[in-house]
């Protein structure tokens, strides 16, 4: 394989694990020297790069959907959508926004400072090491990757070994694009994995399972090292008979079967009467005729299981219950049917771990609360789906269950907002991203006062210096109260406002009495000196 520092590819089969310490060395040697010299910490350095990755995108769109068919026979409505328009809209977010998000922010300040600046500067980390996953290997790679560029790090790479199509292309694409100094792509298996966690990151991103992420932060621990964890977990679904079922059916089995269930935020299993599961069931027969037709394994809409050890994980889980919908598979094509399980309790393996595939369980629940108290004795959800038309419960189960986010009347979706932060809880997860939030992940916050040399800042705070008594004591007590609406934020506008108010009546008091020396004042301005 390629023997460059820009981009070090070792194969999936490990063969590379007996250099790979050595290598990956020299690899955060080159990106730590780019960083420490300040290479990809100007603005218009990191909009040049955005700039070509949104290109990448725009010139190899095919190369990208040929290899997500590869990995999980994605159609290429899901390559496009949920991929690569998704990870291209994210990029043209961040340029669009990027100047603002770099600026210097301006704080309240209280009495204390009132003669002073105080600001917030927005630094990169340093090196940032981003941990894709198989499911969406473009997305969940991509726009972190994305953010650490903006934030202005220097960045590695490491797709996943499972989506292996997709981790070559990559490999291949971005050096031809993006910076070879700054910007590095690693492929391997768990022991280069391994090997590379032991080096020393200013931070660290990974998307994957609970079991990994724990691996990932002890390994962070060692140099303590920040950390964004985006996990997973079993997503709920709560309904109640107030919406529209063949809309909610619809916008349920959506979120469960794209992808074939293997989603984080999917919906992992139903809680509901078992009016509403009556009802359910037998729309969801409908919409899925319609959707795959009568022979579902041939409808080139549904995507397959990863792999042969997911397959039979996944395959094992169908027999909690008993099936109401679904229930085939096909073990030579990875294949499993969208399936819908009944009569299952909380003690069943279906629901023991995240399912990660086309199975939706449903288990009976008498009210919201009944459900609230099901969910919150169980580790907390990456997402919670909320279908309700009644407010009431909703700002009950809102209130009442803690999640990752909340996603109401539908799935999935809230993660496109880009305004709104996704991330875990607990063992779903810690950090967030999504638009800014992406930005603001690798962006470290240093918080500067800028003290004024100005005299009567320096007698309004003399009470700081020996010798103490008790008279500067209180004056500084005082002065450091708390007080509630006190905010010297827009002093200066009230200021300005207030001398303009004051010169304005003193103008007209001065015109009412000589009026010829306003008139000279006027007819003499000096205007050439402010034009």
């Amino acid at each position: 394989m390629g023997d460059v520092l820009c981009c070090l590819i070792i194969g999936s089969d490990g063969s590379g694990s007996s250099t790979s310490a050595t290598r990956y060395s020299e690899i955060l040697g080159t990106a730590r020297k780019a960083f420490l010299q300040g290479k990809p910490k100007s603005v218009e350095f990191r909009k040049k790069q955005l700039r070509q990755l949104h290109k990448l995108y725009e010139e190899n769109e095919d190369a990208l959907v040929a290899a997500l068919a590869t990995d999980l026979r994605k159609s290429r409505h899901e390559a496009l959508v949920a991929e690569i328009c998704y990870a291209k809209n994210d990029v043209a977010n961040t340029l669009m926004h990027l100047k603002e998000w770099v600026a210097p922010e301006k704080p309240p300040k209280g009495i204390m400072f009132l003669l002073d600046d105080v600001s917030i500067y927005k630094e990169p980390y340093g090196v940032a090491l981003v941990m894709g996953a198989w499911n969406y290997p473009i997305t969940v790679a991509l726009i972190p990757f994305a953010g650490a560029i903006a934030a202005g790090n220097c960045v590695v790479l490491k797709p996943s070994e499972v989506s292996a199509a997709t981790a070559k292309v990559l490999a291949d694409l971005i050096p031809k694009y993006l910076d070879k100094e700054c910007y590095h792509v690693v492929l391997g298996g768990v022991p280069e994995t391994t090997e590379l966690l032991k080096e020393r990151f200013d931070y660290i991103f990974y998307t994957g399972s609970t079991a990994v992420g724990k691996i990932v932060r002890a390994a962070a621990n060692e140099y303590l090292t920040p950390v964004t964890l985006e996990l997973g977990g079993k997503s709920p679904v709560f309904i109640d008979d107030t919406v529209d079922m063949e809309i909610a059916t619809r916008r349920i089995l959506w979120g469960k079967c794209m992808n074939a269930g293997q989603t984080c935020v999917a919906p992992d299993y139903i809680l509901c009467t078992k009016e509403v599961q009556d009802k359910f069931v037998e729309n969801a027969k409908k919409v899925l005729r319609k959707w795959y037709g009568d022979n579902w394994k041939n409808s080139p809409d549904l995507c397959r299981i990863v792999n042969d050890r997911h397959f039979q994980r996944v395959i094992k889980l169908i027999k909690s219950g008993k099936v109401a919908v679904g229930g085939d598979s096909d073990a030579s094509e990875k294949y499993i049917s969208p399936t819908i399980l009944i009569d299952v309790k909380g003690t069943d393996p279906v629901m023991a771990e995240e399912i990660f595939g086309p199975i939706l369980p449903i288990i009976n629940i008498r009210s919201a609360s009944e459900a609230a108290s099901f969910i919150t004795s169980r580790e907390k959800p990456l997402a919670f789906y909320i279908f309700t038309e009644n407010s009431a419960t909703r700002k009950y189960l809102l209130e009442n269950v803690s999640s990752g986010g909340v996603c109401c009347n539908d799935t999935i979706l809230h993660l496109s907002v880009e305004t709104l932060p996704f991330g875990g809880v607990g063992y779903s997860g810690m950090g967030a991203y999504n638009g800014k939030y992406t930005f603001d992940t690798f962006t470290h916050t240093k918080g500067c006062l800028a003290r004024s040399m100005n005299p009567l800042g320096e007698k309004l705070a003399a009470g700081r210096y020996p010798p103490y008594n008790e008279k500067k004591t209180k004056s500084l007590v005082s002065f450091m109260k708390k007080r509630k609406g006190l905010s010297f934020h827009y002093f200066p506008h009230i200021l300005m406002f207030t001398l303009g108010v004051l010169s304005s009546f003193a103008f007209r008091s001065l015109a009412k009495k000589q009026p010829g020396k306003i008139l000279n004042l006027v007819l003499n301005f000096p205007l050439k000196k402010y034009f």
